[in-house]
């Protein structure tokens, strides 16, 4: 046996589910959530803010909640069905954790229109 360590060949070691825990903080998969948002989305509206996430974590589920900005015209519900599909993708993938609710919560809609026209305003 080497001093300090365990006995060679791991005979003797720790089982694994009493080794403890690994915790991963809401803020980290919040971030997650955010980014996986961002990339559904193909990045931000001209002129918007990044989407933003809350996430509540209890025993390996997270509650996401994503506000975010949208082009309009566009299909909202279409757009907001693949921010929630690749929300519980890559929380899963990432941080191991169940997703049984996204809230999504369209904050402000950006119109083509109205940039169309300010921009010919513009001398």
């Amino acid at each position: 046996m080497a001093a300090g360590g365990p006995p060679a060949g791991g005979r003797g070691s720790v089982a694994a589910a009493e080794r403890g825990a690994t915790t991963i903080a809401d803020r980290v998969v919040a971030k997650i959530a955010s980014q996986a948002a961002r990339e559904a989305l193909h990045g931000v509206p001209e002129g918007g803010s990044p989407p933003h996430a809350t996430v509540t974590v209890h025993h390996d589920a997270a509650r996401v909640r994503v506000s975010l900005e949208l082009d309009y015209p566009s299909d909202i519900g279409a757009q907001c069905g693949a921010v929630r599909h690749r929300v519980v993708q890559r929380v899963k993938a990432l941080a191991g954790m169940d997703v049984p609710e996204v809230a999504v919560l369209v904050e402000r809609l950006h119109s083509a229109h109205s940039r169309t026209a300010a921009q010919g305003r513009i001398r």
